[in-house]
């Protein structure tokens, strides 16, 4: 099984970038926390992170994956064809934020993935993405994936 994790625009400054709401744990530590639990579930990730719409696209279209953890960052509120894309290669994902936008500035209300994602893992901070592991390899299982 291999599982694919997304990390959007601005996510590669985690760590330094707002440690208040995002915490001080790099991108590099949360991966290697998630490579670990892979490990323990018997199951391969790739991690791609791209602070351009167009990459993450374009990664999601080689389609060498069988579900994803996706952290979209700012794209959740804002990318039409990011949604389109995550459709269009028919691969389940769990959705995955840091924080919990629905507690932030108004415009965060926003959520193009939400309705499409199996579930939403948010405000966990780095935790949240072995939750999102742990949640598309649940599902993957299931479904005989």
């Amino acid at each position: 099984m291999q599982i694919l994790v997304i990390d959007g625009p601005n996510l590669n400054l985690v760590g330094t970038r707002e440690p208040a709401i995002y915490g001080s744990e790099t991108l590099g530590q949360i991966h290697d926390r998630v490579r670990a639990r892979a490990g323990e579930l018997g199951v391969a990730v790739d991690f791609f992170q791209s602070n351009h719409e167009g990459r993450i696209i374009d990664r999601l279209h080689e389609r060498d994956f069988d579900g994803a953890v996706v952290n979209a960052g700012g794209l959740t509120h804002t990318s039409v064809a990011l949604r389109d894309a995550l459709l269009g290669v028919s691969r389940p994902f769990v959705e995955v934020h840091l924080s919990d936008p629905s507690v932030r500035e108004p415009f965060r209300s926003v959520n193009f993935l939400h309705d499409i994602a199996i579930t939403s893992v948010a405000g966990k901070g780095p935790a949240g993405y072995v939750l999102g592991l742990d949640a598309i390899v649940e599902h993957l299982r299931r479904a005989g994936g």
